[in-house]
């Protein structure tokens, strides 16, 4: 049997021209050639979107002939023809270049009128799977499953899918406004009579290693690199139902190239409905680079160090205090090393920081005169390299709460009442936009300026915020369906 595909153009004024595209032809019925075939299945799409194009710009290009000031034909000049990267192949289109009517004075003698209608050589919708899939998977990767779903040109590479996904977030990256110092603007009285806000924003803020690439010339450079990732939780909404899920959304940055980082974060947290009224709490482990950029952000925003940090690096003197003998029996204090660190652990998780700092002090005092007696004279003691060692993290710790100090709350009375106290949500948002496509399992090397652009890409796609880029780009691409409006009958 033989299936012979048509393809009937309906013009506007009624008019049919019928194109034959395909045959295809069929013997013995086997399951594996049951229906179209992959391979059928891009041969039809590839002539379709000939077919199509074509009089598409024929239609497009006869209506541009005549002079929009007189309305005469302006004269052929040069004929050429141009190419046109679709989803379903390259389409060759015509490009001639007309002649100026003479009625008007034109600064050139000539126009292309292709020019108006192709501003770009690749259609959207190829540029838009070219750069979701890019932001899912490496760049090879993606342009592999793009040849395998659909009959793209062989020259189409990796390279070129690279350079439309970093084209993109260029022009994704111009929609920022300018970079602001602060965000806070207008009194309390102005703040007071906004409405009753959604329920309270949690963001957490933390940070990830990326390998860097070398240098053209082979050049000694720094080898890794930090990248800025963030997750925002809006704990509800007034108009959604109580089991509705918390909606969230993801941000991330580098931040050696990054030159607009708070307007970033703030216009991430604007399109969740961030009020100026309404409460903004801030995770983070402490660094200065994070602070300063949820600073100033929101007049009730609230700075809170991660409690995750800050037991990790309890941990770290805890296992150190564990391999030490007893400290030296004092008057004052017969406790183990474990003991106090233990101590220092209680007064951090209820908010106490300056007892924690003495504590610490104190631990620190005893770990320095470790090899010496209370008359001050030298006692050999075991373990003095371990005690050296616990003291260096002692007294990095200490520092670390001396300079956040100002964000460590009542952590025992924040859980006590359910609220957040980690920012274990950030974790994972790490591992979801830095490491699955920059760290774990890919070998490849990064620039910061390329994973700066990529890390936009990436979290559009994974906010579902990427089409709707795309839609204010094209305005006729992938229209939203207007929502049907059901029909009521008069009473």
């Amino acid at each position: 049997m033989h299936f012979r595909t048509q393809v009937v153009v309906v013009a506007d004024d009624g008019t049919e021209q019928q194109q034959e595209i395909a045959e295809l032809s069929r013997t013995e019925a086997h399951i594996e050639t049951l229906g179209l075939s992959l391979a059928e299945n891009k041969l039809l799409s590839s002539r379709l979107q000939q077919v199509m194009v074509a009089y598409q710009v024929g239609v497009y290009l006869r209506t541009q002939r005549a002079c929009p000031d007189c309305g005469k034909q302006r004269h052929l000049k040069e004929q050429g023809t141009a190419p046109f990267r679709t989803l379903f192949g390259v389409v060759v289109v015509p490009n001639p270049r007309w002649l100026h009517c003479a009625c008007q004075p034109h600064e050139q003698t000539s126009v292309r009128p292709l020019a108006a209608l192709l501003l770009e050589r690749t259609s959207p919708e190829l540029c838009y799977l070219e750069t979701s899939w890019a932001a899912d998977a490496s760049y090879g990767s993606a342009t592999k499953h793009l040849h395998d779903a659909f009959p793209l040109d062989q020259r189409h590479s990796d390279v070129t899918v690279r350079n439309h996904t970093l084209q993109a977030a260029r022009r994704a990256e111009q929609r920022l406004g300018p970079e602001q110092g602060m965000f806070i603007d207008g009194c309390q009285a102005a703040r007071e009579r906004l409405p009753i806000p959604d329920g309270p924003l949690f963001v957490g803020l933390d940070g990830g290693i990326v390998r860097a690439r070398r240098s053209k010339t082979n050049a000694r450079t720094a080898n890794l690199f930090e990248v800025i990732a963030g997750k925002s939780i809006l704990s509800f909404r007034r108009d959604d139902p109580e089991d509705a899920p918390s909606p969230s959304k993801c941000f991330a940055l580098v931040q050696s190239v990054d030159v607009k980082p708070k307007r970033r974060l703030f216009e991430l947290l604007t399109s969740q409905g961030m009020q100026a009224n309404q409460q903004v709490t801030f995770f983070s482990d402490g660094g200065d680079t994070l602070h300063r950029i949820a600073e100033y952000m929101n007049p009730d925003a609230e700075h809170i160090l991660d409690w995750f940090h800050l037991t990790m690096r309890i941990t770290v003197l805890q296992q150190c205090a564990r391999g030490l003998a007893k400290a030296k029996a004092d008057v004052a204090d017969e406790r183990t090393l474990e003991r106090r660190v233990e101590s220092v652990k209680h007064y951090l998780w209820h908010g106490n920081a300056a007892n924690a700092l003495r504590g610490l002090e104190d631990l620190g005092d005893d770990l320095d005169c470790w090899e010496y007696d209370e008359d001050g004279n030298p006692r050999p003691q075991p373990d003095s390299e371990k005690a050296a060692r616990m003291l260096t993290y002692v007294q990095e710790f200490a520092t670390y709460v001396t300079n956040n100090a100002g964000s460590i709350v009542n952590y025992g009375e924040r859980y006590r009442n359910g609220e957040r106290i980690s920012t274990g949500f950030v974790e994972s948002t790490i591992n979801q936009v830095v490491s699955k496509r920059m760290v774990k399992k890919q070998q490849m090397q990064w620039t910061p300026a390329g994973a700066h652009l990529l890390l936009q890409v990436r979290t559009q796609v994974l906010n579902d915020d990427w089409e709707d880029t795309f839609r204010s780009w094209y305005p006729a691409f992938r229209p939203i369906p207007a929502p049907e409006v059901e029909s009521r009958e008069a009473a």
